[in-house]
């Protein structure tokens, strides 16, 4: 499990994070949901170690993770990045293979091959293999992107706003791997998201952030509700239930037409 407490982060006199404390369940998969501004990416970030907090301390397994080399943190925690710029002419393949880079530093074993292989397989993406980064897609270049982070076989994956600027097939394809990463291979994903439709539907668990702040946190069924989502949003909110699926009916709730 991964843990903050009493976060804080600063810069100069604009304060992003205030207080934040949190618990991240393992073997499950929790979305990072709220407004702009929220402080979702800075928290998401700092524990990925990308950014000093001004306070408070994050916590893997009980453990402080400024007590853990870098090396040692990139064999536990893979982060993915907000639209990742690559400026190499890269193939498929070829960047699914820098996920092993904590592993290999660039000298690839058999082991590594291996994990490229099952990243790859796990996304489908063989027919892709071999083409080039900046020929794709932005769907299939963010596919390209997951599987490097799941070829590095970490234990916990951070990922900020997979789904920005996907089609609806491309986000459910991701959604849909995320969660089989959790529910066959017991990684514990946590992820930044907007929607809050794919984070009710695929999360387990869920914190939501307003205004640099923990506005409420826990399973699904208790953060997702009528109530918390209208004041965690400033929207009125319809939650409509079935035995497959929620969801929150934020663009017309009153059923009138204006």
């Amino acid at each position: 499990m991964i843990s903050v407490h009493k976060l804080d982060k600063s810069y100069g006199s604009k304060v992003v994070l205030s207080g934040v404390s949190a618990q991240f369940p393992a073997k499950q998969l929790t979305s990072l949901i709220g407004p702009n501004g929220a402080g979702k990416s800075t928290l998401l970030m700092t524990i990925a170690r990308l950014l000093e907090p001004t306070r408070g301390e994050v916590h893997l397994e009980g453990r402080n993770v400024s007590e853990l080399r870098i090396s040692e943190y990139a064999r536990r925690v893979a982060t993915l990045r907000q639209s990742p710029d690559f400026n190499l002419r890269l193939r498929v393949e070829e960047l699914v293979a820098f996920g092993r880079f904590p592993y290999s530093r660039g000298v690839l074993t058999t082991q590594d091959h291996q994990a490229i292989d099952e990243a790859i397989s796990f996304l489908s993406l063989e027919p892709l293999r071999k083409a080039y980064i900046d020929e794709l897609s932005g769907g299939q270049r963010q596919m390209a992107f997951l599987a490097m982070t799941i070829a590095q076989q970490t234990d916990y994956l951070l990922l900020d706003e997979p789904l920005n600027n996907l089609d609806i097939k491309h986000a459910v394809q991701i959604m849909r791997a995320l969660r089989r990463l959790c529910d066959e291979y017991g990684r514990t994903v946590i992820l930044v998201v907007h929607d809050i439709n794919f984070a009710t539907n695929y999360s387990d668990h869920i914190v939501a952030m307003k205004q640099g702040s923990v506005h409420c946190a826990g399973p699904v069924a208790e953060v997702v509700t009528e109530a918390r989502m209208q004041e965690l949003y400033g929207l009125e909110f319809q939650i409509l239930r079935t035995e497959n699926a929620s969801l929150c009916n934020y663009f017309n709730p009153t059923g009138e037409m204006k």
